[in-house]
This record gives structure tokens, C-alpha cells and sequence, in this order.
């Protein structure tokens, strides 16, 4: 059976959903742009996924440590305020991975550099390692404005058949398009190495040399300019951030009875950090003023 096609309608009806489709992309597009009045108001952000593209999301009530309180540590925060100085004044400076014991002060420095630096420009966005593959998405939208940012990636790590960090690679190592110079990633680990060795993958399953196993393992750790290893805490660095974080709660247990509480806790959750430390601090806080408003009870 012969059917007439009328070509031109058909082309015409093309045309207007292509024109509809184009209006609609850019509408979205257009709710995705950053708004640089929030980026002006706000130091912190997230990017939050949202298919096709994605937007930034201002934290309202950012967690900025105050980097007084992380003990023990002072190496480290040295590192990371100069590196981050240098940042913000436009100077050339370098990403940073700071791995080691959970616990530790690691995601805490990273966010305490925005107590220090976030009048002087500094802006901070989280990343999650599942939206690694928009970076450059991200880093496209930063480029436009006129402040320094940090992108946050906390507690990298990752699985034998997850291939996120390689978008995370070409960030800091560089790819065809040429990273920021407003933008720098500061990311933690629990491992010196997030990323695990395949070389039976690479190989085939032959036999590889002792350099190759290495190579394999340590690229991604090498992309960062600065690493920076966060170790196991000694007794008595736990006890001095104890005693600090308990003056400046306003508790005043005897030091005998506080450190005698703070070895007790420590063994039971076996780990001795800051972040045991604090856990402790607010567990005694809670049962003084527990206490404080029973004998205020009425009988």
C-alpha cells in the first residue's frame, strides 16, 4: 500500500522539537549556574548530583574546627597553612593528601584552613569520589569566578573494580585542558595508597618485576604535591588534647580523674586520637550537667 509522506511537515515537526529540546537544556542549564552571590555569602559547598549536570549547594552551617584544638599535629597544620597561604595569594602551590590513622585531625585541618583563610577568598567545595566522573564539569563552573576553592575528598578509597579516581588523576596531573589556577583538591585517606594494586590485571597474570608492582600502586598518591602522615598517637599527646578540650568545655574534674577516664575510654574503644578525645569530653559534659539538673530537681 502506497503512503504519501508529507516531508516538509515532518521536517517542521523535527525542527520545533529540536528547538523545544535546546530551550529546555538551556532553562536547566541556567538553574545549574552558580550563583556568585552565595559563593560572596558562603565559604562552604557541596556539589550535588543532578542528572545530567549537577549544582552547588551552600552549607548554611559549615563545621570549621578551630585548628588551636588539633594537638600533636603541628607539623602538618604548618604545611598546610603555607601551602594554602601561597594559594589564596595566587602564588604557585600544591594539592594535598593527608592520610593515616582514622581519628587523626585529618578531615579537621582541611576544614579548619577555611577558619583562616575564608575572609582572604578561600572557598571550600565537598566532592563525593561518586561524582568524581563530573569534575571536569565542576572545575569548568569554578574557573569562572573570582575566588580560590578547594576541592574537599574525604576518605578516599577505593575498590579493585571502581575506576572513579581516574577523572580525580587527570585533575591533579593535568589533562588536555589545563587544571584551574583557582583550584586546588585536598584530599584524606585512611591509606597511603587508596587506590589498590591490579598488577595481575595489567599483566595478564604474569609474573611482573618488583619496580612495576610499585609503579602500579602508587600513582595516584604521587599526582599530590604534599603528603602528609597523620600516625598513631602516643599517650601523652592524648592526654594533653584531653585536658585542653576538658579546660576549654569548662569541666574541671581532678587531672588524676580525668586522665584515669581518658585511658578507660581509650581501652575500651581501643585507639587513642583526637576524635577519642572529644568523644570522651562530650560523654563526661553530658553526665555533669545531667547531674547539675537532678540536684535541681525538686524532691
Amino acid at each position: 500500500m502506497d503512503v504519501d509522506i508529507d516531508w516538509n511537515y515532518l521536517l517542521e515537526r523535527l525542527e520545533r522539537l529540536l528547538d523545544m529540546g535546546e530551550e529546555h537544556l538551556s532553562r536547566q542549564l541556567a538553574e545549574w549556574e552558580p550563583d556568585p552571590e552565595a559563593f560572596r555569602q558562603h565559604y562552604a559547598f557541596r556539589w550535588q548530583r543532578d542528572e545530567p549536570s549537577g549544582f552547588f549547594t551552600e552549607v548554611t552551617s559549615p563545621d570549621i574546627p578551630d585548628l588551636a584544638d588539633l594537638l600533636g599535629i603541628d607539623d602538618a597544620l604548618k604545611r598546610m597553612r603555607r601551602n594554602t597561604l601561597q594559594f589564596v595569594r595566587s602564588l604557585p602551590a600544591n594539592n594535598v593528601l593527608l592520610w593515616g590513622e582514622r581519628g587523626g585531625g585529618k578531615s579537621s585541618a582541611v576544614k579548619g584552613m577555611l577558619g583562616e583563610f575564608g575572609k582572604q577568598g578561600l572557598r571550600m567545595v565537598e566532592v563525593r569520589k561518586e561524582d568524581f566522573f563530573q569534575l571536569p564539569e565542576i572545575t569548568a563552573w569554578l574557573r569562572q569566578l573570582p575566588y580560590r576553592f578547594i576541592l574537599f575528598c574525604d576518605d578516599l578509597s577505593f575498590g579493585e573494580n571502581e575506576v572513579a579516581y581516574r577523572e580525580l588523576e587527570t585533575l591533579l596531573e593535568g589533562g588536555l585542558e589545563a587544571r584551574p589556577d583557582n583550584v586546588l583538591v585536598y584530599a584524606t585517606s585512611n591509606s597511603r595508597h587508596p587506590v589498590p594494586e591490579r598488577p595481575a590485571e595489567k599483566t595478564g597474570g604474569a609474573e611482573i618485576r618488583p619496580e612495576e608492582e610499585a609503579a602500579e600502586k602508587l600513582p595516584l598518591a604521587d599526582c599530590f604535591g604534599v603528603t602528609l602522615g597523620f600516625h598513631p598517637m602516643d599517650q601523652a599527646t592524648y592526654l594533653a588534647i584531653t585536658r585542653h578540650l576538658a579546660r576549654k568545655r569548662g569541666l574541671a574534674p581532678g587531672r588524676e580523674q580525668l586522665e584515669r577516664e581518658a585511658l578507660h575510654w581509650a581501652r575500651d574503644r581501643g585507639a587513642r586520637s583526637g576524635r577519642v578525645a572529644r568523644q570522651l569530653i562530650d560523654d563526661l559534659a553530658g553526665q555533669l550537667a545531667l547531674r547539675g539538673a537532678a540536684s535541681k530537681d525538686p524532691a
